[in-house]
């Protein structure tokens, strides 16, 4: 695929993401917050829509990393296939928290008489949810989305400079929330996890924009192609 088509293409893989998390942590609000959800009081077709959003997300955040790894891996080829790396276990944790959801629905949907001693279940299927949220989009994407993409745009000139700066600096404050949270520093979703999501949430949306609408610098394409792969990439102009 030619540079620019996959720029273009990875730029709409990356505004996907957008389009099916957020709707689907909306989505997931019942299950995930109310306690007795497991014992019939919760909207399954809105878990099931959370469900299918997300799946669609994994699909979106595989296609970015395989379609930008061809190009990425011109400027260095360990850290494109770390990228490919990050993104793939970032989906495998989003799955985890897919099958939970699905698992307190099941639950739910079978308990029967039996529902309330089903409560703690559900709580620990929850707790399942809430942990791989904060390891995977919560840690290894301020690793991938964030410090290695962020260095591999900077380093190529791909997009401006300044933009691929910012994506280290979200990837490096997303992954420090994510220790902080870790060892209790301060709690899942309180307002310093949430200050510290802002950039690399900046980040990625203004990148999906820009790489859709224009594409990789044309100079930085050019160098970038110009020299071997894994080898120095003459300064773009």
């Amino acid at each position: 695929m030619a540079p620019q088509k996959s720029a273009r293409l990875a730029g709409a893989l990356f505004v996907i993401t957008f389009i099916t998390s957020i709707p689907a942590l909306a989505l997931y609000n019942d299950v995930l917050n109310e306690t007795h959800f497991i014992v019939g009081a919760g909207n399954d077709t809105k878990v099931f829509l959370g469900a299918f959003l997300e799946l669609l997300l994994i699909v979106a955040n595989l296609g970015t990393a395989l379609v930008l790894y061809p190009v990425l891996k011109r400027e260095n080829e360990p850290l494109a296939l770390g990228y490919v790396a990050a993104r793939t276990m970032e989906s495998v944790f989003i799955a985890i928290g897919i099958v939970s959801v699905l698992s307190i629905v099941t639950l739910q949907q079978d308990a029967g008489l039996h529902a309330a001693a089903l409560v703690p279940i559900g709580a620990s299927l929850v707790a399942v949810h809430d942990w791989t949220f904060l390891l995977g989009p919560g840690f290894v994407v301020g690793i991938g989305n964030g410090l290695i993409l962020g260095y591999l745009m900077y380093r190529s000139a791909l997009v401006p400079r300044r933009l691929a700066v910012l994506g280290m600096i979200g990837g490096a404050l997303i992954c420090a929330s994510g220790v902080a949270v870790l060892f209790g520093a301060f709690d899942k979703g309180s307002l310093p996890q949430g200050i510290a999501t802002i950039p690399e949430f900046i980040w990625e949306l203004a990148l999906g924009i820009y790489l859709f609408v224009k594409g990789f610098r044309p100079a930085a394409v050019t160098a970038l192609y110009a020299a071997p792969v894994d080898g120095p990439v003459a300064e773009p102009v």
